[in-house]
């Protein structure tokens, strides 16, 4: 599947693509017997930074098992080359990082979830129609549980 990103940040080996909400909404919908855990975070926020190690082994434990992992950063487009990508290099982040960009976040968040209050970490675990939003931090085994209800 592949979204129109508005814009695509390329700096030390490392490419972010950057959309806004009308254009990452579809990421939300894929219907092709893959499950998803899209995780929306940035690198300001401590609890964030804490559980993306967990994501992080989800991707790599998973990736036989038609697992993908979207790390989605709230992070402020004029940071993606000053914290966002040295983050990245630093973490050795191997999953798939995108940056949404829109401004109008009153009103995408209730388009993402209905009970979200906007605040982060957020995660969404979905496979087809199913899906299953947390407005809260992960330990792995959490994480890991969680996903196998979607498998």
């Amino acid at each position: 599947m592949t979204l129109d990103a508005t814009n695509v940040y390329k700096s030390k080996g490392v490419e972010i693509p950057v959309y806004d909400f009308e254009n990452f909404e579809p990421l939300l919908k894929v219907n092709d017997n893959k499950t998803r855990v899209i995780n929306f975070w940035a690198t300001w926020c401590k609890p964030c930074v804490a559980e993306l190690p967990y994501f992080e082994l989800i991707n790599s434990r998973y990736s036989d098992n038609e697992v993908e992992v979207v790390l989605v950063s709230l992070d402020l487009p004029q940071h993606v080359e000053t914290k966002l990508i040295p983050f990245i290099t630093k973490q050795h982040i191997q999953s798939k990082v995108i940056l949404l960009d829109d401004p109008d976040s009153n009103s995408w968040i209730p388009k993402v979830d209905g009970n979200w209050s906007g605040s982060i970490p957020a995660t969404i675990i979905y496979k087809g129609n199913t899906s299953t939003f947390y407005e809260r931090s992960f330990t792995y085994n959490e994480l890991e549980k969680e996903l196998k209800k979607m498998l």
